[in-house]
C-alpha cells in the first residue's frame, strides 16, 4: 500500500494503462477488461486490474500534468512492482495534418515543465520512449492498417496559455501535439529503468480550432485503448 493508491500487494498487474481522467479509467476498465477489481479510489483517482485476453492488466488514473502523474507513477514502479507503463490520453494537434480523433505514438516528447531542468541543473535531457513498447505499436497499427503519427510531442504545464500563437515554434520544429505527461512518465521510467510509452488521441486542433466534445474526449478513444493493450 502506498500513500495516493490503496491497493495491497499483488492488486496492481505489471503493466499498467495510464489515463489522465479517472472517469476514462473507469470506461476502459468496463469496457475492456474481465473479472475486473477496484483497487483504488483515494482522492477519486480510480485503479482497477482485470484480464485482457487473458492478460492481466492494470488501469490508473493520474490527474493532469507531470507533478501529478510523476506521484502515481512513482508509487506505481516503487511500490507496486509495475513494470510497463503506457499512457493513453489526449492531445492537441500542432499540424494542420493532424486532426480529432488521429492517433499520435510519442517516441520522444519536449517540454515546458521546470521539472527536468531542475533535476539536471539547467540541462536537457531527452526523454525518450522505450523502443520495444514503441515498436509492438507500430507493428500493431500497421497490421491492421490504423493510421497514425510517431514523433515528438510537447509535455506542457499550461492548459491554457497567453499567447495563443506560441505553438506555432513548437510547429516548426516538427512537435506533433501538445499534452501534459508523457515527458514526466518517460523520465521517471528511465530513472527506475522500466519501460513507458504514450499512445495519444487528437482531441482538438490548435491550427483548425475543430475539437471533440467532453463526452468524447472521455469514452471515444477505443482505437488508441486497442492499440496499447495489443501492445502488451
Amino acid at each position: 500500500m502506498s500513500i495516493h493508491i490503496n491497493a495491497q500487494p499483488g492488486d496492481v498487474a505489471e503493466t499498467v494503462l495510464l489515463p489522465g481522467d479517472p472517469m476514462r479509467t473507469k470506461w476502459i476498465a468496463e469496457t475492456f477488461l474481465e473479472k475486473v477489481i477496484c483497487y483504488n479510489e483515494v482522492r477519486g483517482m480510480l485503479g482497477y486490474t482485470g484480464y485482457y485476453q487473458g492478460k492481466r492488466v492494470s488501469v490508473q488514473g493520474t490527474g493532469m500534468g507531470i507533478p501529478s502523474a510523476l506521484i502515481y507513477a512513482h508509487e506505481l514502479i516503487t511500490d507496486h512492482k509495475v513494470k510497463n507503463l503506457i499512457r493513453v490520453g489526449s492531445a492537441g494537434s500542432y499540424q494542420k495534418g493532424l486532426k480529432p480523433r488521429d492517433i499520435v505514438i510519442a517516441m520522444s516528447a519536449s517540454s515546458t515543465s521546470g521539472i527536468n531542468n531542475a533535476r539536471f541543473n539547467n540541462s536537457d535531457y531527452a526523454p525518450t520512449a522505450n523502443f520495444e513498447l514503441l515498436m509492438k505499436a507500430v507493428g500493431y497499427c500497421q497490421k491492421n492498417t490504423i493510421a497514425f503519427k510517431a514523433g515528438n510531442v510537447l509535455s506542457s504545464d499550461e492548459f491554457y496559455e497567453d499567447n495563443k500563437d506560441s505553438y506555432k515554434k513548437w510547429a516548426d520544429f516538427g512537435v506533433l501535439c501538445v499534452e501534459m505527461e508523457t515527458a514526466g512518465l518517460y523520465t521517471i521510467a528511465a530513472k527506475h529503468n522500466v519501460n513507458a510509452l504514450s499512445i495519444l488521441t487528437i482531441s482538438d486542433s490548435l491550427v483548425t480550432g475543430e475539437e471533440l466534445s467532453a463526452e468524447d474526449r472521455e469514452t471515444g478513444f477505443s482505437t488508441m485503448v486497442n492499440i496499447a493493450l495489443h501492445t502488451l
